[in-house]
């Protein structure tokens, strides 16, 4: 599985914890599309954020899914609760395979990074020869990278699971002071970075 979808919900103050309620109601129903890779609510950052991250076969079944929730009008059931919505289309970064489901965090870090316009291809080609060593056992994981491809471009994500905030500072310093991390020439590929950690719903495949 190569192709995936973020949805990206921002909810009205208050209401994170019954918009997951709704939401993993609706992902029950038979006619929604899709595998469910995980699910987050925003902790650091932007705050009141839900993401959604699926998977999907090929490129029909993932556009007969956009249509059917764009034209289903109900948002999985949290129109109420809503006030920016964002669907992303995302393509794994080729020689990546995704964590299988299971306890990995209990923190997600989603990074997005905005390239230059000829920067992915410097970018693939640094990560390839540097996540074998980053992703050593004494570093950590990622969960997976992908690269976007649609809206603003190009850009990626990457999702790095951590089992405390202190983790995550003490493995980034290692494997910056190691040299095996950032990946090469991926520098000048940047024009700007943001940085969400999220927290697992409970229905999540990744906890």
């Amino acid at each position: 599985m190569r192709l995936f979808e973020l949805i990206t919900f921002t909810v009205k103050v208050r209401t994170v914890a019954q918009a997951l309620a709704k939401i993993e109601t609706a992902l029950a129903e038979s006619e929604v599309g899709g595998a469910l890779m995980g699910c987050w609510a925003s902790e650091i950052g932007q705050l009141n954020q839900i993401a959604l991250l699926r998977g999907f076969a090929d490129e029909n079944a993932r556009q007969a899914e956009r249509e059917r929730f764009l034209l289903d009008g109900r948002a999985f059931g949290i129109n109420e609760f809503i006030t920016d919505l964002r669907i992303e289309n995302y393509s794994l970064f080729p020689f990546l395979k995704p964590l299988a489901p299971g306890n990995h965090g209990p923190c997600y870090e989603l990074r997005v990074y905005d390239l230059i316009s000829a920067g992915l291809q410097p970018t693939l080609d640094g990560w390839a020869k540097a996540i074998e060593a980053r992703t050593a056992e004494q570093y950590s994981p990622v969960y997976a990278a992908f690269y976007a491809t649609d809206g603003a471009l190009p850009r990626y994500l990457h999702i790095w699971p951590w089992s405390t905030l202190e983790q995550r500072l003490q493995v980034r310093t290692q494997a910056v002071a190691d040299g095996v991390w950032p990946p090469e020439n991926s520098g000048p590929q940047l024009r700007d970075m943001q940085s969400t950690i999220y927290l697992p719903a409970k229905f999540s495949p990744l906890q």
